[in-house]
């Protein structure tokens, strides 16, 4: 069972490519022939015309049972799929060689009985008084030119053959780089989205261990209603946390609806002291951002900011459309500004986890810069301006 679960797909080049590669191939040789009749003046060429076509659609279906034959040889080496070609394009040479000579009979007994009459005017005599050994004698020459005819165009069906089976090893040769290639990304993808999931997941028991912490402060100070409204709180914002899917955008009206909820919760810890602020212009709440990516900072902001002042500081989440990128920010005016450090205690575990998330989302198309403003700290966030698309239903 774990065999068949390693095994590499083998690469198939798409039925339209090879229909397309036949059938191009063969309608480049008829028309090929078709201007060399013209070109060169030869009898019965309009009687041809139509009797090339059938010899084409004949040539096109041999070479797609060719096809057939070869296919089995994909998952195969390089030299079997080579030793296919050689050996099975020969068959189908001649068979395609002996359709076209069916399909030219009757223009070629017309073409002997052509020969028959200036055979007859070179002897002088009419055609009908030509004896049985002269008969015979031309007969043998007609049959001769027949054989010759047919294993030269044996010969020349078989390296189009050949030349058909070059092409489709370079259309699978090329399908194959693409397979190993959407396989190669397939990888990239599950190592970005197991990198995400790990990042998502750190934010969740940090967040849960503070709120618990703010929690048992409620319970030992007896402030019930306050415990019970967190309560529901906690447990509306774990409702939404956990069935967003941690690799997944979301919306930033949803992005900021869950940091409204949060600062509510905490809110309860600090009725005082915390006032929350959002500037989100309607244009911009269907653009898309990593879910939870503003948690630690809007939680840092609380933990550095509000937790140890005495006043009321603000915590502002805005966000604005830049050259065609989308900038957020999470920005207070706590005390803790008159930090000399550009990064406050405690805070680098945080930003880390945003930059992580970030580079593993975005690459070099998103940025982050932090630091103490005139009044209190920012964080700025620069990313791709995504949008929610809309389906064609609607």
């Amino acid at each position: 069972m774990e065999k068949a679960d390693t095994e590499k797909p083998i690469a198939r080049v798409p039925f339209k490519t090879v229909l397309a590669s036949i059938v191009g191939l063969w309608a480049t040789y008829s028309v090929l022939m078709t201007l060399r009749a013209e070109l060169l003046g030869m009898q019965y060429a309009d009687e041809m015309l139509l009797r090339r076509l059938v010899s084409t659609i004949f040539a096109i279906l041999i070479t797609f049972g060719l096809w057939v034959v070869l296919r089995p040889f994909d998952g195969r080496p390089l030299w079997a799929k080579i030793a296919a070609a050689l050996i099975f394009a020969l068959p189908a040479a001649l068979l395609s060689a002996q359709a076209n000579r069916v399909v030219f009979a009757d223009l070629q007994a017309a073409m002997d009985e052509k020969v028959l009459q200036e055979f007859a005017q070179i002897r002088g005599v009419p055609a009908d008084e030509i004896d049985r050994d002269m008969l015979q004698d031309l007969s043998q020459l007609v049959t001769m030119g027949t054989r010759e005819q047919l294993i030269e165009i044996t010969t020349s069906r078989y390296f189009i053959m050949l030349a058909w089976c070059a092409l489709y090893l370079a259309l699978l040769t090329g399908e194959k780089a693409r397979t190993a290639e959407r396989r190669e990304q397939q990888f990239r993808n599950a190592a970005k989205a197991a990198e995400l999931r790990s990042l998502r997941y750190q934010v969740n028991p940090h967040f849960l261990f503070n709120t618990l912490n703010s929690l048992s402060a409620l319970v030992l100070t007896n402030k019930t209603q306050a415990a019970e409204r967190m309560i529901h709180m906690i447990s509306n914002f774990y409702r939404h946390s956990l069935a967003d899917d941690p690799t997944s955008d979301v919306p930033l009206r949803d992005e900021v609806a869950m940091q409204r909820l949060y600062l509510e919760i905490e809110a309860v810890r600090f009725p005082l002291r915390l006032v929350a602020r959002f500037d989100v212009p309607a244009d911009l709440e269907d653009a898309l951002i990593p879910g939870m990516i503003l948690q630690p900072l809007v939680e840092n902001s609380v933990k550095h900011a509000v937790a140890p002042s005495s006043g009321q500081v603000t915590i502002t989440l805005s966000a604005r459309e830049e050259y065609g990128r989308l900038v957020v920010s999470v920005s207070d005016d706590g005390s803790s500004a008159a930090n000399s450090d550009d990064i406050r205690p405690g805070f680098g575990i945080g930003l880390n986890n945003v930059h992580e998330r970030l580079a593993a989302r975005f690459g070099k198309e998103a940025t982050m810069a932090s630091g103490h403003a005139p009044d209190g700290y920012v964080t700025h966030l620069r990313l791709p301006l995504l949008r929610i698309r809309k389906s064609a239903a609607a």
